[in-house]
């Protein structure tokens, strides 16, 4: 019988995907692809950048009997003239081409100083997903107009003089987006609302509408009083203390940018579902992101410090970020200079210096505030303090339900303080001496270390009676407080002793196999802790970047995950003008080597670390077993090396 040739892969099976091409074929890499949605908010961020920056104060959005959707402006319209280097019209340029835009230029000068936009990618890839696309813009008494079809010209830009007297500035983009690339053509009437509602509420003055042409509907925002307005209307229960609002943003300060900063309004009730919203630069974070853990930050350790000063903690309780922010309502609006989002559609801000930013402005504002309002200042604590004692109520009940025949816990676990399991954390350290970091570098109130010596068993084909007889098997299992069991086992969950089990392994190869070895053994032996959504993957980063002062900012570290995080630090430094090479690059060779302030600072710290979760996704659970079986059973070479040559190349090896 003929062995099957595999497919040829030669030069010519490389393909370089040109202009939209590859918004196209990978839509879901750019936009969310359930409804048309995010590629028409990319164009409202454009209009609502125009406003935040000072010139416009109408935005118009309008649903026409089609299907298309028009949004209109009175900004400064997209200029049309030619591009100095590019030699086409810069309005053409925009809607055509990747990373083509004006929010590059964030110096002083710059068209836009703060902006959602910022990878040069949103409109083009509206017009990329889009059957047609035309775009009309007003400027300087012309009037410029370009048609696009599936993202490509196909009326060239007709120039013609404005109406005389007509002084009319701005741009209206009407988009006709493809079915072919939505799983639904139908825009989310109340998702939409929502976002043009929070555009008005986030420029106050500035007025929203959206006009329904099959309905005959018109509805309209403005908030002359911004967020206080927003959150009063949207609040469901009565808050305890009157709104605390306030703004703070950066003048010749050495640590961020000028006109940094953030505005906020936060009321606290003890009923009701909290109403929380952050923005960034006006687009909505519904992820949340760093701006919040600043908010967090601030307002803890304000009402913290508050509590310190009155001395009103009583004995035994202590207070943690969460019992100040349990009952905590907010609209938070950031602006940032240079935001770091988690994906080009912006849901989560990953700007490490937002906490210190948004801290600094919220916690000095509300420890006067509270000073100069003692009996709030009361009110708010005892709320807090309420919280922090029912928290370690049921954190003490779930002690007493394991009773005394408790398995002895290992010498090597350095555990933590409190007893409140969704606080609680447990971290598998490779090595003794990243332990050692890890142990000086954690919170000891709620971070655990269990260091682990050498590679763990592959517990794949391992009876589960014999896996005790592995002492590094026997310490994890004792440590997190749950029997190993099968997956249709319903196991005693009660013993758990951390909320979030995390794997901690050097960022190379070997560390990859423990992280390997490790998730194998939790697969195996306690599927329902993965189940249950409490196993973790720290990424601990793989390089130090080292920059020198650059004018008022001063030397600074930067740490990245891998190689593409590298090219976007250097990017970012020679944008700030720092000379090539002047800045000095340290890679890792394993988690031995950070100090415990770096490890604090990439790895453990809350707000700043990368944790992913392990989740089995929309596979079922013998897939996902047969797979494991060919990668780690022991008698399964031949099944391995298929699997390796028909998906080798996928793989990114570190050499």
């Amino acid at each position: 019988m003929a062995s099957k040739l595999p497919p040829e892969y030669s030069e010519g099976s490389i393909r370089v995907l040109k202009g939209l091409e590859p918004v196209k074929q990978r839509p879901g890499m750019y936009t969310r692809t359930d409804n048309p949605l995010h590629v028409i908010q990319e164009v409202l961020d454009n209009a609502a950048d125009e406003a935040l920056a000072g010139h416009g104060k109408r935005i118009k959005t309008i649903l026409h009997t089609d299907g298309s959707v028009s949004v209109e402006d009175d900004g400064r319209g997209i200029p049309f003239g030619l591009h100095p280097e590019e030699k086409a019209p810069v309005i053409e340029l925009v809607f055509t081409r990747l990373h083509a835009g004006g929010k590059f230029d964030k110096g002083k000068g710059g068209a836009y100083s703060f902006s959602g936009g910022l990878h040069g990618v949103g409109v083009s890839v509206t017009n990329a997903l889009a059957k047609r696309l035309e775009a009309t813009t007003h400027r300087d008494g012309q009037v410029a107009r370009i048609v696009f079809q599936a993202g490509d010209v196909t009326e060239q830009l007709q120039l013609r003089k404005g109406v005389e007297g007509d002084r009319r500035q701005g741009t209206t983009v009407r988009v006709w987006p493809d079915p072919k690339y939505f799983e639904s053509s139908q825009l989310p009437m109340a998702e939409l609302a929502h976002l043009l509602r929070s555009k008005a509420v986030l420029m106050p003055g500035v007025t929203v509408s959206l006009v329904n042409e099959k309905t005959k509907e018109t509805q309209s925002w403005q908030y002359k009083g911004g967020l206080r307005d927003y959150l009063m209307q949207t609040l469901t229960g009565d808050p305890v203390i009157p709104l605390f609002e306030g703004e703070g943003f950066a003048q010749n300060n050495d640590n961020f940018a000028e006109g940094e900063g953030a505005q906020w309004c936060v009321a606290f009730t003890e009923d009701g579902q909290p109403v929380r919203e952050s923005y960034v630069n006006l687009i909505p974070t519904s992820a949340g992101g760093t701006h919040e853990s600043g908010l967090r930050d601030g307002l803890f350790n304000a009402v913290k410090s508050f509590v310190d000063l009155h001395s009103l903690l009583p004995k035994g309780v202590k207070l943690l970020p969460e019992d100040v922010f349990a009952r905590a309502s907010y609209v938070l609006s950031a602006k940032v200079l240079d935001p770091q989002f988690q994906g080009q559609i912006k849901e989560r801000l990953n700007s490490r210096d937002a906490v210190r930013l948004v801290s600094s402005f919220v916690r000095p504002a509300l420890e006067l505030w509270l000073n100069q309002h003692v009996e709030y200042g009361r009110k708010l604590a005892e709320l807090a303090i309420k919280a922090a004692q029912s928290r370690q109520k049921a954190g003490q009940k779930v002690e007493k339900r394991k009773g005394s025949g408790v398995a002895v816990l290992p010498g090597k676990l350095t555990d933590c303080e409190s007893k409140d399991i969704s606080h609680n954390e447990v971290f598998l350290v490779e090595g003794d001496s990243a332990g050692g970091s890890a142990k000086m570098g954690r919170d000891k109130e709620s971070q655990a270390i269990l260091p682990l010596r050498g590679k763990v068993l592959n517990t794949w084909e391992v009876e589960r009676d014999r896996l005790f007889a592995n002492t590094e098997i026997h310490d994890i299992a004792v440590a997190i407080g749950v029997d190993p069991h099968g997956p249709n086992d319903t196991p005693d969950l009660s013993g758990l002793r951390y909320g979030k089990v995390c794997i901690l392994s050097d960022a190379d190869v070997d560390g990859s196999h423990i992280q390997v070895l490790l998730l194998t053994l939790f697969f195996r032996h306690f599927p329902k802790l993965i189940e249950t959504g409490h196993v973790y993957v720290a990424r601990p980063p793989l390089f130090r970047v080292d920059a020198p002062a650059r004018g008022k900012k001063p030397a600074s570290k930067t740490y990245a995950l891998d190689e593409g995080e590298l090219t976007a630090i250097l990017d970012k430094l020679r944008k700030e003008g720092v000379r090539e090479g002047a800045w000095n690059i340290s890679r890792f060779k394993g988690l031995g080597e950070m100090s415990a302030e770096q490890l604090w600072d990439t790895t453990l710290n809350p707000d700043t670390r990368r944790l992913l979760p392990v989740q089995l996704g929309k596979v079922d659970f013998l897939q996902t077993e047969n797979l494991i079986t060919k990668l780690m059973g022991k008698g399964e070479a031949a099944a391995r090396r298929e699997l390796m040559e028909l998906h080798g190349d996928s793989v990114e090896i570190d050499v």
